[in-house]
């Protein structure tokens, strides 16, 4: 998701400075080139080795004849993106200010003033995050560009963002946004259907390849509604059902102002009727099962025009068969396009998918996350 990007990132003197050699990893791992630039204060926490060691280049700790600042951040400068991670309040304060007597200051300084993007992702005890004038300087560094990645506020305390929500921010601001001012909606995951209070029928699905794909259109610029059995994200509206009815009646509500849909959920092919009270076990059991409404063919009947992703999983056959089987719905609910690909991918973090359209196909081999860049600009191409 950041392959290519190159990513300073500038330490201050907050506790989550311990976080930073995990999270240089994880931007690495993404494909990033990383740079570090410590404050005094990040020093007295976690050393500097540390960071050269997870960076695999040398730290600057300080500001000398070489001009570290602008060779990093002035005009054709290395960074493509400043990550200020965590950020004191100390830090916010001198920023909106325009002070710069530490590192991480004065390449914000040299960042702003080359408009090379900055994100920010605050780290404090929560009082410092509720202190007006912190509030102001925030919302003053923000109408000049900067990015803040909100922290979680838990215990007190204002902690950092996780690195997920980081990765996504700053990919958001180094990528292209071709689904800008785009609203696209995302569903994901299983949906389960009722026997009674305690037992349900599901599926293995796990969500991966549509939370891939909800944040990839959030990367690629896009408000995105996401509809799925999980919990919320930072990339996205989310809608939490449970049944593929719930499913139905939540895209439903936000098709009207939808540009597009991908339904990438593994919905309930049946359901059943509720038992009111739980079925004891041990004891035998038969359950009628009647067929759920298609989630595609109910949005296409009502709304002719959107342009929709539909996803088809088989067990077996060749790419010819799963070809032929993904044209069923493309043909039947006039699909922008249909993901197809093999039951053997189910729960799994690298996946195989055919992207059939109604006069060719392409095969994906790779990571969900890969494969969710991929649809979204397909989806983006075919929008514009």
């Amino acid at each position: 998701m950041l392959e290519g990007v190159n990513v300073a990132l500038c330490v201050t003197g907050s506790i989550a400075a311990v976080r930073t050699v995990e999270l240089a990893h994880e931007l690495r791992r993404c494909g990033a080139t990383v740079r570090t630039v410590m404050t005094e204060s990040a020093q007295r926490i976690i050393h500097p080795w540390a960071l050269e060691f997870a960076t695999d280049r040398p730290v600057v700790t300080e500001i000398t004849g070489s001009v570290e600042h602008v060779e990093l951040c002035g005009h054709d400068g290395w960074a493509d993106v400043v990550l200020i991670a965590p950020t004191t309040a100390n830090t916010i304060g001198k920023i909106a200010a325009a002070i710069d007597d530490t590192p991480v200051t004065t390449c914000a300084t040299t960042a702003l003033g080359t408009d090379v993007p900055i994100v920010v992702a605050p780290a404090m005890h929560e009082p410092m995050y509720d202190h007006p004038g912190v509030l102001e300087a925030i919302e003053r560094i923000e109408s000049w560009g900067v990015t803040f990645v909100d922290p979680r506020v838990e215990e007190g305390k204002a902690k950092i963002a996780s690195d997920d929500s980081i990765v996504l921010s700053l990919a958001q601001q180094t990528g292209s946004d071709p689904l800008a001012d785009k609203h696209i909606v995302v569903t994901s995951g299983a949906t389960a259907e009722r026997i009674d209070p305690v037992r349900t029928i599901t599926n293995r699905a796990s969500g991966r390849t549509g939370r891939a794909v909800a944040r990839a259109c959030y990367v690629r610029g896009g408000n995105v509604t996401l509809v799925h059995d999980g919990t919320d994200v930072s990339y996205a509206t989310v809608e939490q059902v449970e049944s593929a009815r719930e499913m139905i009646d939540a895209v439903e509500r936000h098709a009207p102002m939808a540009d597009a849909l991908v339904s990438a959920a593994a919905i309930s092919d049946y359901t059943t009727e509720t038992r009111s009270e739980k079925v004891r076990s041990g004891q035998q059991l038969s359950i009628d099962l009647k067929p759920t409404p298609k989630l595609i063919d109910t949005i296409r009947d009502t709304h002719p025009n959107l342009p929709i992703v539909g996803f088809k999983l088989e067990s077996d056959g060749d790419d010819d068969d799963l070809i032929e089987a993904a044209r069923g719905p493309l043909d039947r609910a006039d699909l922008s396009f249909v993901v197809a690909n093999d039951t053997n991918v189910l729960g799994e973090r690298q996946t195989r998918a055919l992207l059939v359209g109604p006069n060719d196909h392409t095969e994906y081999v790779g990571s969900k996350t890969g494969l969710g860049l991929t649809i979204a600009d397909q989806l983006a191409t075919q929008l514009r």
